[in-house]
């Protein structure tokens, strides 16, 4: 399987992922597989909760404006990063975090309105910049792990004051990383975790040890450790992308950002080819802010192929 293969599958993954999960949000556990309790036999992109068949969230909204402002710009600009977030945080979409939606309203500058929220509230371990990373970690994957890393935590700073949201997208970021090298992320776990803040290490190992069950998580899974440890766990304990996306979304709760964040990991281990095409075809992104436009999964390729230059 080739760099790009697993690149589509990462940000292609990402963005189905959230599709399926959305309509599932906050609800119960197993209400996917209550709704399409077989696998493979269609009726799983349902639309409902407000959204359409195939819609994506704010999740995938967020990752495809860091994605165009990396090939545009030639690199991680974080002032243009953040004025697109603005732009599309001031278009009212169906779905912002409030955090997120704090930040971005505030009117403080792009390099201190997030430091400033978290100074005030002390509230900003949320998954919110871990759910768009998809096409950051496809970026900045050939330049190895501590430069991948880091290229996580700066924008995962222009919306989340706290640095465990910063760690958790790196880890996301370097696991993908691996993944996208066609090696084995569960494997590299324990080296990335010795790159993480060391005030953020234990934390991060309790989530994504082999032995982690998702209802031992001591938060929601709207935080950023159980959330990026609930994708690891529905990685390893399934054998191909469509049951590890199942798993996430059965777990309930913030049901689109843990599939969607499932789905990246997922994609990027088994690849394009292994994204059922019943889930591809209905697949679309809206832009508020940006003219009306609505991404699909044909234009979702053509940016990942400018990802990966």
């Amino acid at each position: 399987m080739t760099f790009l293969q697993r690149a589509l599958g990462a940000v292609v993954g990402s963005a189905v992922g959230d599709a399926l999960g959305a309509p599932f949000e906050f609800g119960p556990e197993g209400a996917f597989s209550a709704r399409a309790p077989a696998a493979g036999h269609g009726g799983e992109m349902c639309g409902g909760g407000g959204w359409d068949p195939g819609e994506a969230t704010d999740d995938t909204q967020m990752a495809v404006l860091v994605a165009e402002s990396l090939v545009e710009c030639g690199g991680l600009e974080l002032p243009d990063v953040f004025h697109r977030f603005r732009r599309w945080a001031a278009a009212e979409p169906k779905d912002i975090g409030l955090r997120t939606e704090a930040v971005l309203s505030g009117g403080d500058p792009w390099d201190l309105a997030a430091a400033l929220h978290f100074r005030t509230h002390q509230r900003a371990a949320g998954n919110g910049a871990l759910m768009r990373a998809a096409p950051s970690a496809v970026y900045f994957a050939p330049l190895g792990r501590d430069a991948t890393m880091d290229a996580a935590r700066r924008p995962a700073a222009l919306t989340h004051g706290d640095r465990a949201a910063w760690e958790g997208t790196a880890v996301f970021h370097e696991l993908v990383r691996v993944a996208l090298a066609g090696e084995d992320p569960l494997a590299a776990v324990a080296g990335t975790l010795g790159a993480v803040h060391p005030e953020h290490r234990d934390r991060y190992a309790t989530v994504l040890a082999p032995d982690w069950h998702p209802d031992l998580a001591t938060e929601f899974n709207g935080a950023v450790w159980p959330c990026l440890g609930s994708a690891v766990w529905a990685l390893r304990t399934t054998n191909g992308y469509e049951d590890a996306v199942r798993a996430a979304i059965d777990l309930g709760g913030d049901t689109d950002t843990v599939a969607a964040v499932t789905g990246g990991l997922a994609g990027a281990v088994h690849g394009i080819d292994a994204i059922p095409a019943r889930w591809t075809r209905p697949l679309h992104v809206p832009l508020p802010g940006f003219a009306g436009r609505v991404l699909s999964t044909a234009d979702l390729t053509a940016l990942t192929r400018r990802l990966c230059r």
